[in-house]
């Protein structure tokens, strides 16, 4: 047996595994020596765009979307490092937007925690209402039939910036980019068409693809209908820490980023495995049970039809209570039930997407879950609960002699994938 640590919360998890088991990690990459250094020289040699401080006036007003509480963007790295090269524009002239999508708000602490203090105390800094009408403008229509309504303070701004980091995403391909505005700040109406049973249930739409994906293609088409005029995005190690910096177009700045990560992240297996353990590479994105749902599908790439899968998450912040995923899940008794209730096309709630992911997951394994949450709230969301991984384990090599073990130490930032 050998130990692996998973990331869990905060910290780390240490389970024993067989010594023939496959450990799968993104390629490890240092942290940059300097990272602002880095983002000031992308920002000012970008991609496909003039230097970032050449293209603001002194009079134009700045719209800065974020990433919000969620996702380990460095606000608090990023944000100040834009207002230091714009800081020939008026502070009043600037709000920075937390993408919410359809998330909850994020508290005035939660604020702080993610920008600093000092951009909280200087610079207007709002969460988008997916939910508010009044909050939202209607921009356009895309290909799909969706109406795109998006944060009216954004659309109204006369220079617009987004930022965020880039990992595989089990929908869009990858994050970051035109995610940034779809869903980020898009109306639940425009969210909900691009979330629907027909977008999420598409062969094209899942890790590491890009061309002809169609969530990434309506991304794309929503994100263009009030472009942002500069894209700062990021990738990120195992610690968190900045890789690479990526700058200047959305489209072709956002491109090169994840080819980038498709380097280091996409992992070849030659054949699927009777059980994968899978993190959801710790805080922040293993806060809650929906969010879990995307290390399950990482792991679910390569498990075997009627395997196992043990998601280990800590879910901190519960299923959570906001959003319907948790009431979606109650709504049937079993996966086969809730697919059939989601695809039917007079069904419409916002949250169901991961609900059809999860289902569709269940739909090819046993699905255990370990965290820190009450037996009988997994056991509400479909799951097994895991009383240990070591439990887990054991019980698949009774079923199983020999089962073949991968583990995913750090979730979905890396996504493996059968020959």
């Amino acid at each position: 047996m050998k130990q692996v640590d998973l990331a869990y919360g905060k910290n780390t998890l240490s389970i024993m595994v067989p010594d023939r088991t496959v450990i799968i990690e993104p390629r490890h990459l240092d942290g940059l020596a300097d990272d602002k250094a880095a983002a000031q020289q992308a920002l000012r040699q970008p991609h496909g765009t003039l230097p970032l401080k050449n293209m603001v006036t002194p009079e134009d007003t700045v719209a800065i979307v974020i990433s919000d509480m969620t996702r380990p963007t460095p606000n608090h790295k990023l944000v100040p490092w834009l207002l230091e090269e714009l800081n020939h524009v008026p502070r009043e002239n600037i709000v920075v937007i937390n993408g919410l999508g359809s998330h909850r708000a994020n508290t005035e602490q939660e604020l702080i925690q993610m920008l600093g203090q000092e951009v909280v105390d200087t610079v207007r800094v709002i969460n988008h209402n997916a939910f508010e009408p009044d909050e939202l403008v209607l921009v356009g229509k895309n290909s799909y039939g969706s109406d795109v309504y998006l944060n009216k303070t954004y659309v109204n701004c006369t220079f617009k910036i987004v930022i965020g980091f880039i990992e595989p995403h089990f929908f869009a391909g990858f994050s970051g980019g035109p995610k940034g505005i779809c869903p980020g700040i898009a109306g639940i109406s425009t969210i909900q068409d691009f979330h629907n049973a027909q977008m999420i249930g598409h062969a094209s739409s899942t890790w590491g693809i890009i061309e002809g994906n169609i969530v990434q293609d309506a991304a794309t088409q929503n994100c263009l209908m009030a472009k942002p005029d500069f894209m700062l995005n990021v990738t990120l190690n195992s610690q968190k820490e900045i890789t690479a910096v990526f700058a200047g177009d959305v489209l072709s700045a956002h491109r090169a980023g994840c080819a980038f990560v498709k380097e280091h992240a996409m992992y070849p297996v030659d054949q699927p495995f009777d059980l994968v353990i899978t993190s959801n590479s710790g805080y922040p994105l293993d806060q809650n049970l929906y969010q879990t749902v995307k290390g399950m599908s990482a792991a679910a790439q390569i498990v075997k039809q009627g395997g196992t899968i043990l998601a280990c998450s800590e879910c901190s912040d519960g299923v959570p209570e906001h959003g319907n995923y948790g009431k979606i899940l109650k709504m049937r008794t079993t996966p086969q039930e809730l697919l059939v209730m989601i695809t039917n096309p007079e069904f419409r709630i916002f949250d169901q997407w991961q609900v059809q992911t999860q289902a569709l997951i269940q739909q090819k394994a046993d699905c255990y879950l370990y965290s820190s949450l009450d037996e009988q709230v997994v056991k509400a969301a479909m799951l097994t609960p895991a009383v240990t991984p070591c439990a887990v384990i054991t019980q698949v090599f009774e079923k199983t002699p020999g089962a073949s073990v991968a583990v995913l130490p750090q979730g979905p930032l890396s996504i493996p994938f059968v020959k």
